[in-house]
């Protein structure tokens, strides 16, 4: 035990306190106290312990002897940033990290269904390979291998005989499967963050698991397509090439967010591809920071609407978009013809350098904008959000058109581009004209 309190310090002016109550005691002739905190139930001592860092955890083995022990049977550990607060302990830390995770090896008792690994600025990639059998052999439920930079590390063959994984978060991490591998049969949630995966392994870790209902997936290295089929999948998270996503069987998935790192639409058909199995969509995000226009495609394969409607949609949230971009402003467009049941949308618009455009939007596309919805009442919109809104005619036509065809609107926020701002009076000059469904749509027009 000696050598745990030299690697975590024994926190000095806590024993001096300790000891100066004991003799204040004595001085009185007087029995202290019985110990409360000794005497508490197990599980509750263990949810104090596992509410401190795993440093201060180990610093309770001071309190007495029967604390001396307790954390060595928590079964949720984790080692974070807390343990290397200093630019020496990180100069020093393929050392350090062996020394604690030698004492967790030989000292812990009893399961561990918890583990999480976060290490800031590595360099280079120490051997977890025991750590991670010792966490395979001690029933692990839920574990988080978060490197943040430095080497990819090769997970071991002892990670996929975690049969018992329900909860599995992995960065900077390569996965090259031993043949007989069939999945994680119990996993609940998966996140891959810079992952190096084959699409094939990929899709037997997601693909027709029972209980999956989370999954993240961002600027893993997929090469080839990969379809999802989870009958329980309830958020998806992507960041990547969209093109290589193809959810076939989701029948629950009711959240979802896109950040594409490619995305283009090459044929008439594409858009609608990516939606087509997405039954039960509630929550929808996309943003386009990544996309440039002059990689999206033609814009006349951008339908009016896509052939079948979100009609569970209700909030959808479109950022890094320029509006006066025709392919952006026909991409949200017909995001939000086809969400008939919307109750909340906000889009944070964007420019371009110089306000230069790939393809700018026709004059006679905008004035066309508010005949586009002709046939539409937004009846459960109740809140609108426009960010770095422009005086410009796509986005006043946009707000025209979602004042006077949403009756049951409560408030409309708008926050102008800061360069903006001296021609702010204008604007809502404007805006105060236009009609109003609601009696009770409030617009607010944000000015710093």
């Amino acid at each position: 035990m000696y050598s745990i309190l030299i690697v975590f310090e024994i926190p000095y002016l806590l024993y001096t306190r300790l000891f100066s109550a004991g003799s204040c005691w004595q001085s009185f002739n007087m029995m202290p106290p019985p110990d409360a905190l000794s005497n508490l139930p197990k599980c509750v001592i263990d949810e104090i312990l596992m509410r401190l860092s795993l440093r201060d955890a180990v610093r309770t083995s001071i309190l007495s002897k029967k604390w001396r022990y307790n954390w060595c049977t928590l079964p949720q550990l984790k080692l974070d940033q807390t343990l290397w607060k200093t630019t020496k302990d990180l100069t020093c830390f393929t050392s350090n990290f062996t020394k604690i995770i030698y004492h967790i090896l030989t000292l812990h008792e009893g399961p561990i269904t918890q583990f999480t690994l976060s290490i800031p600025y590595l360099e280079g990639c120490p051997n977890f390979d025991n750590l991670i059998y010792f966490l395979s052999r001690n029933g692990i439920q839920h574990l988080v291998l978060e490197l943040q930079s430095g080497n990819l590390y090769k997970l071991p063959s002892s990670f996929f005989t975690c049969s018992q994984l329900r909860h599995l978060s992995l960065e900077n991490c390569i996965i090259h499967t031993p043949p007989v591998f069939k999945g994680f049969e119990r996993l609940i949630s998966l996140k891959l963050s810079g992952v190096t995966i084959s699409s094939e392994l990929l899709g037997s870790l997601i693909s027709h698991r029972l209980f999956l209902e989370n999954l993240v997936l961002e600027n893993s290295d997929i090469s080839n397509p990969v379809e999802i089929s989870a009958p329980k999948l309830r958020s998806f998270v992507f960041i990547g090439d969209i093109h290589f996503i193809r959810l076939k069987y989701v029948p629950l998935l009711s959240k979802v967010s896109y950040e594409p790192r490619a995305f283009s639409v090459e044929a008439e058909h594409d858009l609608a591809k990516i939606f087509e199995s997405i039954p039960a969509l509630e929550h929808l995000c996309w943003n386009l920071h990544y996309v440039k226009a002059v990689d999206a495609g033609p814009v006349e394969f951008i339908p009016t609407r896509l052939p079948s409607a979100f009609n569970c949609l209700k909030r959808l949230y479109v950022s890094w978009i320029c509006l006066a971009e025709f392919f952006d402003l026909s991409f949200a467009l017909c995001l939000i013809r086809s969400s008939p049941y919307l109750e909340e949308i906000e889009i944070e618009a964007c420019g371009t350098v110089g306000d230069e455009y790939y393809e700018p939007v026709p004059c006679g596309v905008v004035d066309e904008i508010p005949a586009s919805f002709s046939d539409m009442t937004f009846n459960r919109l109740r809140t609108v959000k426009l960010k770095r809104v422009r005086d410009i005619g796509p986005e006043m036509q946009l707000i025209k058109v979602l004042l006077a065809k949403s009756p049951a609107l409560l408030r409309m926020v708008i926050d102008p581009r800061v360069e903006e701002d001296k021609k702010s009076l204008k604007v809502l000059a404007e805006i105060t004209k236009f009609q109003r469904a609601s009696s009770k749509a409030e617009v607010v027009y944000n000015v710093d």
